[in-house]
């Protein structure tokens, strides 16, 4: 292993058959459940904590012939997008190891990058997945709401996260997704779409007729060299047969304050339960219930997950919840209903994945404001539940960029199909 403190847990399990998997190794994010393997969610609350039983997604790449390479560092909880936010230190990018990897699935998508494992699996909650990988030159998929099985996923924000894969290629992704995609009985959130479908066959390259829209609220204000790196790839799927628009989602500009609302307070819910009694650090405390509570909170979370949770509680308690909470609510539907618009005219939108080439290491923690900005790309494909693809897409001052293609809903074929294109 390398420095790049890509795993937090190193430790290997051998897959099972001779499946589609047979022989690859997969970091797993360690925020998905492993039985009998440390998972910590990048949190010193859960640093001892060995689920007793395999996420759906672990079973079903281990039945496929995978093997685990171990958990993969995170953001704490999935909080953050830089991956500098995790209790066993920042994990670098192999890039250019004085930049961050993005964040929070920072560790999966640099195992990929350094050749550490051969496939990953992360979650995507507003760009988890897309941003690392386009820290880091490599392809994430963040599926449609519903496709992927959440069972075994350890909830941050239940109505926007998503497990999907890292890989070196679109073809590889997309390999992984047919093993990992399908309904479960162990997660009533999961649809039949799509379960039939044959994703890595997608990957074909071929976009003849494609028509690809370009959201100007997702291209104004990036970066210029990010900006002439997106153009260049929009360019060479014209070569390809492709034709472009410009189109407009003019609800996309609340889209950063709306999920910030709406993760936090989901966040503030589903975290509770990490109270020294149920789950995490417990013991040696003194007092009644609440001082106990409080203690075990101090000690085991760390101050971006503190921030979000105390910003979550805020926005639901008494007479804040319409304020706030409901408003985001609102505007999330208003995002929804500008892509169902927007899809009834082109096939697939495209945008830089990240507006930005990937900050330095410490860059970001002093402002969380400037990290939580970065997200603008990315976060609307979560409220609005649809899939997106991050293929790389060039360079801008030797980093990498990435293009992100975003899909109608259970249309993850023709997004792969368009980032096979751009790869090839």
């Amino acid at each position: 292993m390398s420095d790049l403190n890509a795993f937090i847990t190193e430790e290997t399990i051998d897959g099972e058959g001779d499946g589609p998997l047979a022989g690859k190794s997969v970091a797993v994010k360690d925020n998905i459940s492993t039985k009998g393997l440390r998972t910590t969610c990048g949190s010193a609350m859960l640093e001892d904590y060995v689920p007793p039983y395999d996420a759906t997604v672990v079973e079903r790449l281990k039945d496929a012939g995978g093997s685990i390479a171990g958990k993969a560092n995170m953001d704490e909880f999935g909080m953050g997008t830089t991956t500098e936010t995790s209790a066993y230190g920042p994990t670098k990018n192999p890039v250019d190891e004085s930049r961050v990897p993005g964040g929070s699935s920072g560790g999966s998508a640099a195992a990929v990058a350094a050749g550490e494992a051969d496939l990953a699996l992360g979650s995507d909650t507003g760009g988890s997945i897309r941003c690392p990988a386009a820290f880091c030159g490599v392809v994430g998929i963040k599926p449609t709401y519903g496709l992927v099985s959440r069972y075994g996923l350890v909830a941050y924000a239940n109505s926007l996260e998503q497990i999907g894969p890292i890989a070196p290629t679109v073809e590889e992704a997309a390999e992984l997704l047919d093993v990992v995609a399908g309904p479960d009985a162990h997660d009533g959130t999961t649809r039949d779409e799509g379960a039939d479908s044959d994703y890595a066959g997608a990957a074909d390259g071929d976009v003849d007729g494609l028509t690809i829209g370009v959201p100007t609220e997702l291209v104004d204000g990036a970066d210029e060299g990010v900006v002439d790196a997106f153009w260049d790839a929009i360019s060479e799927l014209e070569a390809q047969g492709a034709t472009y628009e410009e189109v407009s989602l003019p609800s996309v500009d609340h889209a950063v304050q709306a999920y910030y609302v709406i993760a936090m307070s989901e966040a503030s819910s589903n975290l509770a339960r990490f109270d020294g009694v149920r789950y995490g650090k417990s013991g040696g405390y003194e007092g009644n219930w609440n001082e106990s509570f409080a203690s075990a909170r101090e000690e085991g979370f760390g101050a971006e997950v503190k921030r979000r949770v105390l910003l979550g509680t805020y926005a639901l308690s008494a007479g804040y919840h319409d304020k706030y909470y409901a408003k985001a609510q609102d505007a999330r539907a208003w995002i929804k209903q500008d892509f169902d618009e927007a899809f009834a005219d082109v096939d697939v939108l495209a945008s830089p994945t990240m507006p930005v080439p990937p900050f330095e290491l410490g860059e970001s923690l002093d402002d969380p404001l400037q990290m939580y900005l970065a997200d603008a790309n990315t976060v609307p494909v979560n409220l609005a539940n649809l899939p997106a693809i991050s293929v790389p897409a060039g360079e801008t001052e030797g980093l990498p960029v990435g293009l992100q293609l975003i899909g109608p809903k259970f249309g993850e074929e023709q997004i792969i199909r368009a980032a096979s294109a751009v790869e090839q």
